[in-house]
């Protein structure tokens, strides 16, 4: 894969990257998650089949790596795999989080899997767990799913500390969900400390079914923001398992479109996001070499005008979209 440069920072990203979100815990809400883990919810399982991924995703080109302090044991697995592999400094470029606390303690039926709270405290907390786990490779330190409620990006405690992480090397982000996503982009393009502007890069969720951000994120790459899309097959909702009656004839376009391009539905809803001129990385969230594999053959498909036409009716109204991710079991 051909790597570019990040926004207006000073590291390198693959089109594809690797999110370690269902990779690092054995709950998450991806359609079939369970099946495929083999319902092998050990850790020593679990770590094993990370570095098999991780190796995989590397070996096919894949540089960035994405994690997040509330993914379970992510953070470690990821960790462990990059000193095992001791890449020189710029070899891959990695990513984490932080805002939201793992809280399931390793179970899937937990009544609480990440408790949010994006405090100064926390803030201090994550840093330095995520600095234990990823030391020198870690490349960008995003906001977890920052929101106008949460009052993140006017809080200048947490502000002037992110300042301080930005000025030790380690690019600042945030990332973004729910129904307001384009309005908390656009308010981040002008949160600035001492008249810099503080954000280096944004995640947002993009998909056939979600569309809702691409214009802010169009605005965010114009600014040099680096731009990551995540949930580009809405947890599943936008491949084969999604066997819901009233996707029906959803599936079926995506069927005959993805035919068309001598494709899968699943590859097929990767490379729509590819295909958007203001993306940078979008993310694989495979839990298995197979999906990896699939996932990665996005980035050949010959995506046409006819396509962005034929699947335009698949999108969701925003908040439509949000509450049936919502409703989506821990799984």
């Amino acid at each position: 894969m051909k790597l570019t440069a990040f926004g207006s920072t000073n590291v390198n990203v693959s089109p594809l990257g690797l999110g370690m979100a269902a990779l690092g815990r054995p709950g998450y809400i991806n359609i079939g998650h369970a099946q495929d883990l083999g319902k092998d919810y050990r850790v020593s399982s679990m770590k094993a089949r990370a570095h098999r991924v991780l190796d995989a995703a590397y070996e096919r080109g894949i540089r960035y790596f994405d994690a997040a302090r509330s993914y379970g044991r992510a953070e470690e697995f990821l960790g462990t795999w990059l000193k095992s592999r001791d890449f020189q400094k710029g070899v891959v470029t990695v990513g984490s989080k932080w805002g939201y606390t793992y809280t399931a303690d390793w179970k899937v039926d937990a009544k609480i899997h990440e408790v949010k709270e994006h405090s100064l405290s926390v803030l201090k907390r994550q840093w330095d767990e995520s600095r234990t786990n990823l030391g020198k490779e870690l490349d960008l330190y995003q906001i977890h799913s920052a929101t106008l409620e949460s009052g993140v990006l006017e809080n200048a405690a947490v502000l002037n500390e992110l300042v301080r992480i930005r000025e030790k090397g380690t690019a600042v982000g945030l990332s973004v969900s729910g129904p307001n996503q384009k309005e908390v982009i656009r308010r981040a393009l002008h949160v600035e400390v001492d008249g810099v502007r503080l954000f280096d890069s944004v995640q947002a969720t993009w998909n056939l079914l979600e569309p809702s951000a691409g214009h802010a994120l169009a605005e965010a790459k114009n600014h040099g923001l680096g731009v990551i899309v995540k949930e580009a097959l809405a947890n599943g909702r936008l491949s084969v398992r999604n066997m819901a009656p009233d996707f029906a004839e959803s599936l079926k376009l995506l069927y005959q479109t993805a035919g068309r391009l001598n494709t899968t539905p699943e590859t097929l809803a990767l490379a729509a996001v590819l295909a958007q001129s203001w993306v940078d990385v979008v993310l694989s969230g495979a839990t298995t070499i197979n999906h990896l594999e699939s996932n990665v053959k996005a980035v050949d498909v010959a995506w046409d005008e006819d396509a962005t036409s034929a699947l335009e009716s698949l999108a969701e109204p925003a908040g439509i979209y949000w509450k049936n991710r919502s409703a989506l079991a821990w799984d």
